[in-house]
This record gives C-alpha cells, sequence and structure tokens, in this order.
C-alpha cells in the first residue's frame, strides 16, 4: 500500500495543496484556491488578509486534490503547511480571530508579511536595543525588521490598545492554521527564529527589553506556547478538521514552517554552503552552516530554523516579482510585449540604472523607509529599458546579498532556484546568472513549497528524517542556467555603480527617501 502526505502553501494571494507519492516524490494531484479578499490596503501602508480566507482554502484544496486523485484518505499518513511570515494575527484564547468581533478595526485583521506601516515601531524597538547592547541583535544582522512580530504588536498596542488588550495570543498565520487542524496551539522554531528573536539556547529577549519598548510580560501574557522544532509532529487532526477536509481523524499534521523555508528538502538542498533563492513576489536567501557566525544586514540566523541540525541564515529582497507586476500593471503594458522588448536590449544599451526599493530594503540595509529610483533617463528612453533596469536592479541587490554572504565564508557558489520567476522567465534567470557570474540550477516542480511542506508532513508521520525524505522526493530541474562571461564584464561595471547609489541612499549620504516619506505620511 502507497503511503502519500499533502502539502500545504499559503502564499500572499493564494493557497495551493499538493497530494505527493512518498515513496518517489511524485505530484499526484495539485489543486489552488485565490483567497476571496485577496490583500486589504486600508488604511495606506497597511497589508492585511481576512483569516477567513484562510479556511475557505483549507475546505477546497485538500478534499479537491483527494477528489482529483482518487486516493483514499486512509492512504494519506501526514500533513504539512507553510505560510508567509511573519503574517500574524490576534486571537482569543479558544483560537477565534478577533476579526470576527472586530471587522471594522484595520489592528483586528492578520497582519500580512509585507505590512510595513510598522515602520516607526522597528525603529523604536532597533534603537532601545542598541542602546542596551541587548546581544541577540547581532544575529538580525543589527537591526529589528518592521516585518516581523514584535514591531507589529507594538503597532497594535500603540494604536488599537484595545484590541491587545483583548488578544489572548498574538500568532503567526501558519501556527493558527496548524491550531485549527489538530487542535493544539504549537509556536514552530522557523517562525519563532527569524521573526519572533527567539534563540534554541537563550529564548526571547529579556522582559526587562521588551518592558523598555513598551511590551512588558508579551511572552508571558501573549505568547505563552513552547516552541516545538520544524520537522516534528504537530498533532493529529481532529475530529472537526477531518470533516471538512475529507482526511482521515488522526492524520499527523506537521509543526508549520515558513513558506521560502519550506522549499529547500524540495531541490535537495539539505547541508551547507548552497544559496537557495525563492523569487516570487519577494525574494528570500537561504543557506546552511554548521555553525552560528554573525553577518551584517542579514534576516537572521537560527539554529534547527531551516533542517534539523543545522544553522540557517535567511536574507532577502522586500520587492522581487511584486514591483516588475507594478511596473507592468500600472502603467498599462502587455507582460509578454514589454518582456520580449527588454530581452532584446544588451547590458548597459540603455544608460539607465535603478534601485530595487519599491517595498524598502530587507537585506542588507534593513530599512523599510527606503524607496525605488530610475537614473540615466532621457527623452529618448523606452519603458522597456525601464523595465530591463527594474530586474537588473534587483539582481544586483541578489549579488549585494552574496557579496555578504561571501565575506563570511558560508557560501560555496552553488545556487539553487525557485518560485514563480525561476519556474516561468528564462529571460530574468539568465540575466541574473550573467550578473552574479555564477551558474543556477532551477527547480523540477512548480510547486516547491507545497512540495517541500508535503516532506515535512512525511517526517511528522514518521516515514523518515528530513535528510532521508529529500533525497527521494527532491525535484530538481533539467533547465541549468550558464552565465554568460560577457554579460558579466559589462555588469561589473554597472553594479559598481549601483554599489555608490546603494551606500549614498542607503547609508545616510542622502536621506531624501525618508524625507519625501514623512512629507507623504504628515499630509
Amino acid at each position: 500500500m502507497k503511503n502519500y502526505s499533502i502539502g500545504l502553501d499559503f502564499g500572499t494571494l493564494s493557497a495551493r495543496a499538493v497530494l505527493v507519492d512518498i515513496s518517489n516524490g511524485d505530484e499526484i494531484a495539485v489543486s489552488t484556491f485565490d483567497y476571496p479578499n485577496g490583500v486589504i490596503n486600508n488604511p495606506i501602508n497597511f497589508d492585511l488578509q481576512d483569516p477567513s480566507d484562510y479556511i475557505e482554502s483549507l475546505k477546497f484544496i485538500i478534499p479537491d486534490v483527494l477528489q482529483k486523485s482518487k486516493v483514499s484518505a486512509d492512504n494519506v499518513v501526514g500533513v504539512g503547511v507553510d505560510f508567509t511570515a511573519c503574517t500574524m494575527l490576534p486571537v482569543y484564547k479558544d483560537g477565534t480571530p478577533l476579526f470576527y468581533n472586530h471587522p471594522n478595526d484595520p489592528h483586528a485583521y492578520a497582519k500580512l508579511w509585507k505590512h510595513h506601516a510598522a515602520e516607526p515601531y522597528a525603529v523604536i524597538m532597533n534603537e532601545i536595543a542598541a542602546e542596551r547592547n541587548e546581544p541577540w541583535l547581532a544575529r538580525y544582522g543589527g537591526k529589528i525588521s518592521s516585518e516581523w512580530l514584535f514591531p507589529k504588536i507594538l503597532q497594535i498596542k500603540s494604536e488599537a490598545p484595545e484590541i491587545y488588550d483583548q488578544a489572548d495570543y498574538f500568532i503567526e498565520a501558519v501556527d493558527w492554521l496548524v491550531w485549527q487542524l489538530c487542535g493544539r496551539q504549537t509556536r514552530n522554531s522557523c517562525c519563532a527564529g527569524y521573526k519572533a528573536l527567539w534563540n534554541k539556547k537563550t529564548g526571547y529577549p529579556s522582559n526587562d527589553y521588551f518592558k523598555a519598548v513598551g511590551l512588558d510580560n508579551i511572552v508571558s501574557d501573549k505568547l505563552d506556547c513552547p516552541i516545538t522544532s520544524i520537522g516534528s509532529k504537530a498533532g493529529g487532526i481532529t475530529t472537526e478538521a477531518a470533516a471538512m477536509t475529507g482526511l482521515k481523524p488522526g492524520t499527523a499534521i506537521a509543526v508549520a514552517v515558513i513558506d521560502a523555508h519550506a522549499s529547500l528538502p524540495a531541490l535537495g538542498v539539505t547541508d551547507p554552503g548552497k544559496l537557495f533563492l525563492i523569487m516570487g513576489t519577494s525574494g528570500c536567501h537561504l543557506i546552511l552552516g554548521d555553525k552560528e557566525t554573525i553577518i551584517p544586514g542579514i534576516c537572521g540566523v537560527v539554529e534547527d530554523g531551516m533542517i534539523p541540525g543545522y544553522f540557517g541564515y535567511e536574507a532577502g529582497q522586500a520587492c522581487f516579482g511584486d514591483h516588475f507586476a507594478w511596473f507592468v500593471n500600472n502603467f498599462g503594458f502587455d507582460f509578454n510585449e514589454i518582456a520580449q522588448k527588454a530581452a532584446h536590449l544588451k547590458p548597459g544599451e540603455s544608460g539607465i540604472l535603478a534601485l530595487d526599493w519599491w517595498n524598502g530594503n530587507r537585506s542588507v540595509l534593513v530599512d523599510y523607509d527606503l524607496t525605488g529610483l530610475f537614473i540615466g533617463m532621457n527623452l529618448q528612453t523606452k519603458p522597456e529599458e525601464l523595465y530591463r533596469a527594474l530586474i537588473e536592479a534587483t539582481a544586483f541587490g541578489t549579488r549585494k546579498i552574496i557579496d555578504t554572504f561571501k565575506e563570511y565564508n558560508v557560501f560555496s557558489n552553488e545556487i539553487y532556484a525557485a518560485g514563480g520567476i525561476a519556474e516561468k522567465d528564462p529571460f530574468i534567470m539568465q540575466l541574473f546568472a550573467d550578473v552574479l557570474g555564477l551558474d543556477i540550477k532551477t527547480s523540477g516542480s512548480p510547486q516547491s513549497g507545497a512540495l517541500g511542506s508535503a516532506i515535512f508532513g512525511a517526517a511528522a508521520a514518521g516515514c523518515g528524517s528530513i535528510g532521508e525524505l529529500s533525497q527521494k522526493m527532491c525535484k530538481l530541474g533539467n533547465i541549468v542556467y550558464k552565465h554568460n562571461p560577457d554579460n558579466k564584464k559589462i555588469y561589473d561595471q554597472l553594479y559598481a555603480e549601483y554599489e555608490i547609489l546603494h551606500d549614498y541612499f542607503g547609508k545616510g549620504g542622502n536621506d531624501v527617501m525618508k524625507r519625501l516619506k514623512k512629507i507623504q505620511r504628515d499630509i
């Protein structure tokens, strides 16, 4: 009798499920569900979601893969779940979201990963952490991000104290989903480590620090749940959740994991030194290491954060496909047409350079008050030249992150890529290979996050370790993007100019971007 696992992957706009044969990683059925309410951008700079969208997704995608595959629920032994992070929400003691009782208060909604309205609170937390010489700060590149858990909580306490007071817990959406499936609250080591400042050896920062920033007793009062390692079992699916999904009661539910991090075992990246690049709405840059090294400007280094037994290093870019889509959609271009025109340009031909900060900078500056920039335009500038400059800037941003990893000896010159861009856009992939001067291997699955979650689900069911399951279930693609040395020479020159702009606007040489945003906020 064959055993199967289901991987659930909750993204920015939709959720998907994949049913996988544990013996060989074959994907038997896939289902996708678009969130009915999508991303809610109200008020300005808020990025919110309705948590009922997540439940509606579960009700559709799991029964759908079972129906499509004709696989009996008796043969599904495990379920893994990944999610964007930090996407968090306030809930009552029984797990009910406050949103249901406060539908008109934006602070009762789920705050999506890219919710940046908490930036002023991140600044406060960073200043106080630096003044106190908090020892944990160096593990996060010296800065807390507004995307993370505690700045979002501090924003709620400051701007909606009634929501803060009523909330029994603030929880990652992925941990909340696992709670809905297995009936017990768990908090995973991946989200806790990268988004909530938790460390396997020392735990959370001290309450003295939290008291100094205005979150006295936040851990004991609102996060009171042990941290559980990824790769382990959170519990068995409840009778109620089984009725909702069509699964068998007691089916193993894995401890949750961040979406990008779930993809590593799907490509067989389970040992140190290899860069794993997620190229989607945003970009994540992940590397495993044997030891903890403090690296400035990264998003974190967490023991057991990606693959049990290793230290996982995370960096990222807050804008990847997000600003390509912004350019095409907001200026009324046909995507295929402008991409084809951009692909026919030579490196350096347009004379245009850009900065890739349309969503702020995640690494290595960790500053979400930074904004995008074009330079070098004239009256002959064409839209495709601007579009290509955006792509080149994004590749330069990745190169900046890689250079930082190289400086601290954690990168071994192997790159693996997954995500929508890696799977669908050869032009962008070749450009990245040329800018980086390195060959790029790609995923053999269009659902690498869900496949990785299925591997975690199989591990939770006792079918093997993450490393063992990855060896037989991972999928590498046949396409390897080989870099062009001639293009690399031109891009070296452009990258040198990018670094000058990067440091001038990003390190205090000219804070015009922040001044403009302040004027915008004050109006």
